[in-house]
């Protein structure tokens, strides 16, 4: 009898410990981090870019950490400096794909990066999220790729659609020599005839070029010219800017949402003002009116990064913004961070409200915004200004 009871009572024992290590394995796997890649172009040519996504990527993976995380499981970055690169870039997906083994990759500060990378997460079946702007990324569509910047094409339609407002049909272009650059003046180009806009110059000028007199004054030269848009990004456009002004060129100057923050205005200086671009919202959130349904997004976002970093914000660190919380939401969707389950969930999004727009995907549609997404700003002052 007793020595049943001894049997009966180790047994018991033996259960006890297997449950106790089933539910601390079980712990230490629930507990196991969720990881997002990113790989940034936080210094070199591009850095007015890569550096406030990677701060705000920072910022805001410590809040949703500090708010309990997603799914139970805290988020951990692990991100690289490709400044700019594009075989930077490719080593470190590599790295992020086979050694880090990340859930998900937000990142590509650049359209030259983010291509470069492309044929790497389609082939490891990584959710993949841009932050750089051309149309090529999203079209055609590819499985694993999304992205939140409004696309080239659409800055194009944009600044179109304004310069039919104030009757002007004729128009030059330059442009510099980067992968938005030129794919930016394919694409109005290619849209210029549906809004009957003309383009009588087009002129190009060289990476690390300091002066672009000449090719201005080409377009100064030219009979009809009412508009001059200038398809870059980078500190390209604001030697354009000042060029502009030099050689007195007095018909308005548009630039692209690649320049869309404060730092163009400091490059350009007294120069910038009146000049016009499509943006996000973000830049002018104190404006916005009080019934818009963006303004309590772009403004806590606004206030958010500038208190932690004492800096101004920009667009393109609101990208990240929108690219770490439409990873979030497609997790919580999905109810897990299986990389299929989030595809799915992100191709699915509807009616997500980021510092961009608002964010309807689909199968045939991997970025999600339209026109209305995008403002049209003037410096004035030596500030952004909402064009009324």
């Amino acid at each position: 009898m007793k020595s049943t009871q001894a049997k009966n009572s180790f047994k018991r024992g033996l259960a006890a410990v297997a449950a106790a290590f089933t539910l601390i394995a079980g712990s230490a796997m629930a507990a196991e981090p969720i990881k997002i890649g990113s790989f940034l172009s936080v210094t070199g040519g591009a850095a007015f870019l890569g550096d406030p996504e990677q701060k705000t990527l920072e910022l805001y993976v410590e809040k949703v950490n500090a708010a309990g995380g997603v799914l139970g499981r805290q988020l951990q970055l692990i991100a690289y400096d490709s400044a700019g690169d594009a075989e930077k870039a490719r080593t470190f997906v590599k790295r992020l794909i086979e050694q880090d083994k990340v859930d998900v990759i937000v990142g590509g500060s650049t359209t030259g990066e983010t291509m470069a990378v492309v044929p790497l997460v389609e082939a490891a079946q990584v959710p993949f999220i841009s932050l750089a702007g051309a149309v090529v990324i999203v079209e055609p569509v590819k499985k694993w790729v999304f992205k939140t910047p409004h696309t080239d094409r659409m800055a194009c339609e944009k600044i179109f659609i304004d310069m039919q407002s104030r009757k002007f049909s004729k128009i030059a272009l330059i442009s510099g020599p980067g992968g938005f650059d030129k794919s930016m003046r394919g694409q109005c180009l290619g849209v210029a005839k549906k809004y009957n806009v003309e383009v009588v110059a087009d002129e190009t000028y060289g990476k690390g070029d300091t002066d672009m007199t000449a090719q201005l004054t080409k377009i100064k030269n030219t009979a009809g010219v009412q508009a001059v848009l200038n398809a870059g990004f980078g500190q390209g456009p604001a030697i354009v800017t000042k060029n502009y002004r030099q050689i007195g060129i007095n018909v308005p100057l548009y630039q692209s949402h690649g320049v869309a923050s404060k730092e163009f205005i400091k490059l350009a200086g007294a120069a910038a003002e009146g000049v016009r671009l499509p943006a996000a919202a973000l830049l002018v959130a104190e404006s916005l009116p009080a019934n818009d349904p963006q303004r309590p997004v772009v403004v806590a976002y606004k206030k958010e990064y500038e208190s932690r970093f004492k800096s101004e914000v920009s667009t393109f660190g609101g990208h990240a913004y929108d690219g770490l919380y439409l990873v979030v939401e497609a997790m919580k969707k999905a109810g897990s961070a299986d990389k299929a389950k989030v595809r799915d969930a992100l191709e699915g999004v509807n009616g997500f409200m980021g510092t961009a727009g608002v964010f309807n995907m689909s199968a045939s549609d991997h970025m999600g915004l339209d026109l209305s997404a995008f403002r049209m700003l003037e410096v004035k002052g030596g500030n952004w200004t909402l064009v009324k």
